[in-house]
């Protein structure tokens, strides 16, 4: 089964000169470049940083509050 994602990027031009970059649909992935091409590189990069934080993350929090004493599946998904 494949599966599409679309997220939105959201790209403003800063008084100063540049962009600042959000993805709309994620909290705290932000980020700014100097030109719109330098800003559409960092966000990927950012949204990467943010998702392999969160996954770090949960991975702690499950090691510190183990799940239920009961069968679970837990398992990576790939958006293309």
């Amino acid at each position: 089964m494949k599966t599409n994602m679309k997220l939105t990027a959201v790209f403003v031009p800063d008084e100063d000169g540049g962009f600042i970059a959000y993805i709309e649909e994620i909290p705290g992935v932000n980020t700014q470049g100097e030109t719109l091409d330098e800003a559409k590189a960092n966000i990927l990069d950012a949204l990467n940083l943010v998702m392999e934080t969160r996954r770090t993350l949960a991975k702690k929090e499950l090691k510190n509050n183990p799940a239920p004493k009961r069968k679970y599946i837990r398992e990576d998904i790939v958006f293309a």
